[in-house]
Protein backbone atom coordinates (compact mmCIF):
# COMPACT_ATOMS: atom_id res chain seq x y z
CA UNK A 1 0.00 0.00 0.00
CA UNK A 2 1.38 3.60 -1.00
CA UNK A 3 2.57 5.55 1.99
CA UNK A 4 4.58 8.19 3.08
CA UNK A 5 7.42 7.73 6.07
CA UNK A 6 8.83 10.34 7.98
CA UNK A 7 12.04 10.45 10.17
CA UNK A 8 15.17 12.53 11.33
CA UNK A 9 13.23 14.37 13.67
CA UNK A 10 14.72 14.72 17.48
CA UNK A 11 15.25 17.12 20.30
CA UNK A 12 18.32 20.02 19.36
CA UNK A 13 19.27 23.16 21.27
CA UNK A 14 18.35 26.64 19.74
CA UNK A 15 20.62 27.09 16.99
CA UNK A 16 21.29 23.07 16.15
CA UNK A 17 20.15 20.95 12.95
CA UNK A 18 18.23 18.77 12.02
CA UNK A 19 17.47 17.11 8.58
CA UNK A 20 13.86 15.62 8.36
CA UNK A 21 13.18 12.57 5.36
CA UNK A 22 10.16 11.45 3.57
CA UNK A 23 10.52 8.37 2.13
CA UNK A 24 7.41 7.25 -0.38
CA UNK A 25 6.91 3.32 -0.98
CA UNK A 26 4.56 1.61 -3.60
CA UNK A 27 4.87 5.30 -6.01
CA UNK A 28 6.95 7.60 -7.01
CA UNK A 29 7.34 11.26 -5.60
CA UNK A 30 8.85 13.07 -8.37
CA UNK A 31 5.56 12.89 -10.26
CA UNK A 32 3.90 14.63 -7.24
CA UNK A 33 4.15 18.01 -5.67
CA UNK A 34 5.47 17.65 -1.90
CA UNK A 35 4.73 19.42 1.40
CA UNK A 36 6.00 19.14 4.42
CA UNK A 37 3.94 20.98 7.58
CA UNK A 38 4.13 21.06 11.47
CA UNK A 39 1.71 21.23 14.62
CA UNK A 40 2.72 22.78 17.90
CA UNK A 41 0.43 21.72 20.54
CA UNK A 42 -2.66 23.77 20.60
CA UNK A 43 -1.98 25.30 17.19
CA UNK A 44 -3.47 24.54 13.48
CA UNK A 45 -1.25 22.69 11.53
CA UNK A 46 0.64 25.13 8.91
CA UNK A 47 2.75 24.67 6.03
CA UNK A 48 6.39 24.78 6.47
CA UNK A 49 8.27 24.59 2.91
CA UNK A 50 6.48 22.77 -0.56
CA UNK A 51 8.08 21.55 -3.39
CA UNK A 52 6.88 20.45 -6.68
CA UNK A 53 7.63 18.01 -9.26
CA UNK A 54 9.42 20.76 -11.21
CA UNK A 55 11.17 21.23 -8.78
CA UNK A 56 10.19 24.44 -7.69
CA UNK A 57 10.50 25.35 -4.04
CA UNK A 58 8.17 27.22 -1.35
CA UNK A 59 8.48 28.21 2.44
CA UNK A 60 6.47 29.91 5.00
CA UNK A 61 8.44 33.35 5.99
CA UNK A 62 9.48 32.40 9.35
CA UNK A 63 11.91 29.87 8.06
CA UNK A 64 13.00 31.16 4.60
CA UNK A 65 16.79 31.26 4.75
CA UNK A 66 17.15 28.55 7.45
CA UNK A 67 15.20 25.49 5.94
CA UNK A 68 15.91 23.51 2.32
CA UNK A 69 13.94 21.55 0.69
CA UNK A 70 14.99 19.19 -1.48
CA UNK A 71 14.38 15.83 -3.46
CA UNK A 72 16.23 12.71 -4.09
CA UNK A 73 14.72 11.04 -6.97
CA UNK A 74 17.73 7.81 -6.46
CA UNK A 75 16.41 7.72 -3.18
CA UNK A 76 12.58 8.41 -3.87
CA UNK A 77 12.93 10.73 -0.87
CA UNK A 78 12.16 14.46 0.09
CA UNK A 79 14.17 15.69 2.48
CA UNK A 80 14.00 18.70 4.89
CA UNK A 81 17.22 20.27 5.54
CA UNK A 82 16.33 22.98 9.06
CA UNK A 83 19.12 25.11 10.20
CA UNK A 84 19.12 27.68 12.95
CA UNK A 85 16.46 26.28 15.21
CA UNK A 86 14.62 28.00 17.41
CA UNK A 87 11.69 26.78 20.12
CA UNK A 88 8.62 28.13 17.74
CA UNK A 89 10.38 25.84 14.99
CA UNK A 90 9.11 23.14 17.42
CA UNK A 91 5.87 20.30 16.59
CA UNK A 92 5.66 17.53 14.49
CA UNK A 93 6.18 17.57 11.27
CA UNK A 94 4.61 15.76 8.57
CA UNK A 95 4.81 15.29 4.66
CA UNK A 96 2.04 14.97 2.24
CA UNK A 97 1.08 14.42 -1.29
CA UNK A 98 -2.20 15.47 -3.00
CA UNK A 99 -4.37 13.40 -4.96
CA UNK A 100 -3.43 15.07 -8.10
CA UNK A 101 -1.58 18.47 -8.36
CA UNK A 102 -1.66 21.25 -5.97
CA UNK A 103 -4.87 23.98 -7.39
CA UNK A 104 -3.79 27.01 -4.86
CA UNK A 105 -1.27 27.18 -2.38
CA UNK A 106 1.30 24.59 -1.89
CA UNK A 107 1.62 25.57 1.79
CA UNK A 108 -2.34 25.13 2.57
CA UNK A 109 -2.70 21.67 4.25
CA UNK A 110 -6.30 21.24 2.41
CA UNK A 111 -4.36 21.27 -0.89
CA UNK A 112 -3.47 17.12 0.26
CA UNK A 113 -4.60 13.99 0.21
CA UNK A 114 -1.82 11.66 1.84
CA UNK A 115 -0.14 12.46 4.88
CA UNK A 116 2.76 10.37 6.76
CA UNK A 117 2.73 9.49 10.16
CA UNK A 118 4.92 12.54 11.55
CA UNK A 119 8.41 13.16 13.16
CA UNK A 120 8.48 14.79 16.41
CA UNK A 121 11.03 18.02 16.50
CA UNK A 122 11.50 19.66 19.49
CA UNK A 123 14.13 22.92 20.11
CA UNK A 124 15.18 23.60 23.44
CA UNK A 125 16.42 27.17 24.78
Amino acid sequence: QPRLVESGGGLVKSGGSLRLSCAASEFNLDIYDIGWFRQAPGKEREGVSCISERGITNYRDSVKGRFTISFDRDKNTVFLQMNDLTPEDTGIYTCATPAFSVGGSCLDPSEYHMWGQGTQVTVSS
